[in-house]
C-alpha cells in the first residue's frame, strides 16, 4: 500500500473519530438533563428553577411526585437517605389525614435496614454516616407510629434502641459533615435523633442506659452552641416535641430569628440561614459564593416551608401576618411537576432538595389550613 493510501485512510479513521465523538456529545446535550429519579415505570423529569408556576397550587400533584420520588429511590439504590426517603417517612406521615398513608414499601425498606444494621458490630454503627442514617430509620418509624397507626410498634421500638447505639459519647449522632443541608453537622443529626425518640407514641424505655444515653443527648443540644441559623431552625422544632428543651426565652429568640431571615415576597431562603463557610465546614463556599443570585438569594420551598412549619409548631398563630405572607408564597409557587423548586447547596445535577422543599410546603399548608 503506498504512504498516499495510508495517509488517506488514517486520517478518515481520525475524522471518523472526531465525527463519532461529536455525535455522540450532540446526541447527550439533546437529551438533556438526566431525570431527577428513575426507575422501570418511574420517570421524574429534572428539577430546574426554570420550570413554570402553576396557576392553583394541588396538594395531589405534589403528594404523587413525593410517593414517586420515594419509591423510585427505595426499588432504585435500595438505600435510605435522608434527602430523599427519609425526608419523606419522616414528613410524609403527618399529611395522613389530609392525603392518606405514605407508602408502605418505604415503611418496608426501613425495617429491613434496621434489621441489617443490628447484625452489625458496634464500631460499624458509629461510623461514616450510619449514625445519621439510622437517626433517620428511628424517625421515620416513629412518625408512622405517631400519624398513621396512633400506637408504637414493636418494628419502631427496636429502630430508637438501635439509634441509641449509633450514638457518640458526646450524645451526638455523627455523620460526614459535607452534603448540606441534611448530612452538615452532628448538632443536625442528632435532632432529628432527638424527634425520634420524643415523636414515637408511648416510648417509656425502663433500661438505666438507654436513660443515661436520652440525658447526654438532651445536654448535647442545650449546652452546644448551634452552628448556624438553620441549626437553630431544628433545634426549635425540636424542642416544641420536647417539653422543657428550652427556655421560653430561647423559644421566643429564635422564633424572631426566623422571622427577621422572612424576604420581601413572603417566603424565605436558606442561603440567609448560614454563610457559605458554614455548611459542611465550608466545603461548599466555593460553589455558593459563584452562584449569580449570591448576593440576593430568592426565597425557595425548602426554607419557606420549614419556616412555616416550626413557627406553627412552636405556637404562631395561622393569623399572623407573615403567616400569612408565606402562605401567598407557597401558593403562588408550586411548579408544574408539582414541585417547590430549591437550588441544592451541594451541586447543580439532581437538586434533591426540591423533595423536602415540596414536602415541607405540603406540610406548612397543612398547618395553615391552605392545603
Amino acid at each position: 500500500m503506498s504512504t498516499q493510501c495510508r495517509f488517506v485512510i488514517t486520517s478518515t479513521l481520525v475524522l471518523a473519530v472526531i465525527l463519532g465523538h461529536s455525535v455522540v456529545r450532540a446526541a447527550e446535550e439533546d437529551a438533556g438533563p438526566k431525570p431527577q429519579y428513575e426507575h422501570e415505570t418511574i420517570l421524574i423529569s429534572a428539577a430546574s428553577g426554570e420550570e413554570g408556576r402553576r396557576d392553583v397550587h394541588s396538594a395531589d400533584i405534589a403528594d404523587r411526585y413525593l410517593r414517586d420520588g420515594a419509591v423510585a429511590w427505595s426499588r432504585a439504590r435500595k438505600c435510605v437517605t435522608c434527602h430523599t426517603n427519609g425526608a419523606y417517612l419522616a414528613i410524609r406521615p403527618a399529611l395522613t389525614p389530609q392525603l392518606g398513608p405514605p407508602a408502605d414499601e418505604v415503611r418496608d425498606l426501613f425495617v429491613e435496614k434496621v434489621g441489617k444494621h443490628n447484625e452489625l458490630p458496634q464500631d460499624k454503627l458509629t461510623s461514616g454516616v450510619r449514625p445519621t442514617e439510622i437517626a433517620y430509620l428511628a424517625l421515620g418509624l416513629a412518625e408512622w407510629d405517631a400519624c398513621v397507626t396512633q400506637k408504637l410498634s414493636p418494628q419502631t421500638d427496636d429502630a430508637l434502641r438501635l439509634m441509641f447505639r449509633a450514638q457518640s459519647e458526646d450524645g451526638s449522632w455523627r455523620n460526614q459533615a459535607c452534603w448540606p443541608p441534611f448530612e452538615s453537622s452532628n448538632f443536625q443529626s442528632t435532632t432529628i435523633a432527638a424527634t425520634a425518640a420524643a415523636t414515637a407514641p408511648g416510648w417509656m424505655v425502663e433500661d438505666d442506659e438507654i436513660s443515661a444515653r436520652i440525658d447526654k443527648m438532651t445536654d448535647y443540644l442545650r449546652n452546644t452552641v448551634p452552628p448556624h441559623d438553620y441549626a437553630r431552625v431544628l433545634l426549635l422544632w425540636t424542642a416544641t416535641r420536647m417539653p422543657g428543651l428550652l427556655e421560653n426565652s430561647r423559644i421566643e429568640e429564635i422564633i424572631e430569628l426566623i422571622k427577621r431571615h422572612q424576604r420581601e415576597d413572603g417566603g424565605w431562603s436558606i442561603r440567609t440561614f448560614a454563610t457559605p463557610e458554614k455548611w459542611g465546614g465550608g466545603n461548599r463556599a466555593e460553589k455558593l459564593r459563584a452562584e449569580p443570585e449570591f448576593a440576593d438569594p430568592p426565597s425557595d420551598g425548602h426554607m419557606t416551608g420549614l419556616a412555616v412549619v416550626v413557627l406553627r409548631d412552636a405556637g404562631v398563630p395561622v393569623d399572623d401576618p407573615q403567616i400569612r405572607a408565606a402562605v401567598e408564597w407557597l401558593s403562588s409557587n408550586q411548579r408544574e411537576s408539582g414541585r417547590w423548586w430549591t437550588r441544592s447547596l451541594n451541586t447543580d445535577n439532581y437538586h434533591f432538595i426540591t423533595f423536602s422543599g415540596t414536602a415541607y410546603a405540603l406540610l406548612a399548608l397543612s398547618k395553615c389550613d391552605a392545603l
